[in-house]
């Protein structure tokens, strides 16, 4: 079966702000971001890459336009599918607010139990990710054989619980699980497993780097911004 490239799109606008994007329209990739998307045509050069799946959310198709610019024989499939997860009324809230909600400790502790305001559950955000995933699989494969490789431009808590799905781990281990924004995880599917043989690689150590303010020990909904 096919190897997956899970891109997480570039640092955007709302990372920076520490805000919930979510689904808001005209999130926007910032300065940082640009430029981490515009080196992923070289992070990428060696692959030859069959597919592109992309959530419809403006940061990730803005993410792959320089990869796209650069192999003008791949035309990109967006799938809703892949898209953010659904944070309801949360969307658009700063996650400073946010922190002190008591839902927030579910969806920390207990994200199988989260089901955010007038928006999804986490549990039903796993469950669509992950059946696309399956259903382009077999379709890459069929059309471009099992050892084809393709991408999929994402969003954090999707490419996490991807990640947890592929390594048999139960929804509720998966904020144990980081990827920065453009940072590149790759799962490799054959019949029986899949195999994890990248998780969340940027090329770049700088965020492993002590902070002035240590990390609280929750997981940042939606990903975080990554390095300063």
């Amino acid at each position: 079966m096919p190897t997956l490239i899970l891109v997480r799109h570039g640092r955007s606008t709302a990372n920076t702000e520490g805000v919930l994007a979510g689904w808001t329209p005209g999130v926007a990739l910032d300065e940082r971001g640009a430029a981490q998307a515009a080196a992923l045509p070289g992070r990428l050069a060696g692959l030859p890459i069959a597919e592109v799946v992309t959530s419809p959310l403006q940061r990730c198709q803005e993410t792959l336009r320089p990869l796209l610019d650069a192999r003008p024989e791949l035309s990109p499939h967006t799938d809703e599918r892949i898209g953010e997860c659904h944070y309801g009324d949360w969307s658009g809230r700063k996650l400073a607010e946010l922190k002190d909600e008591p839902l927030m400790e579910v969806v920390q502790a207990h994200p199988t139990a989260a089901e955010f305001p007038g928006g999804e559950s986490m549990r039903a955000m796993q469950h669509r990710a992950a059946e696309a995933v399956r259903e382009w699989n077999a379709r890459v494969e069929r059309e471009h054989g099992a050892d084809a490789v393709y991408l999929m431009c994402s969003h954090g808590d999707v490419i996490k619980s991807l990640v947890a799905d592929a390594l048999g781990l139960h929804l509720d281990l998966f904020q144990r699980i980081a990827v920065e924004p453009c940072s590149i995880t790759a799962i490799r599917y054959t019949r029986l497993r899949p195999f994890l043989v990248r998780l969340g690689d940027t090329g770049d150590f700088s965020s492993l780097a002590p902070r002035e303010e240590p990390p609280s020990g929750d997981a940042t909904i939606g990903g975080g911004a990554g390095a300063p």
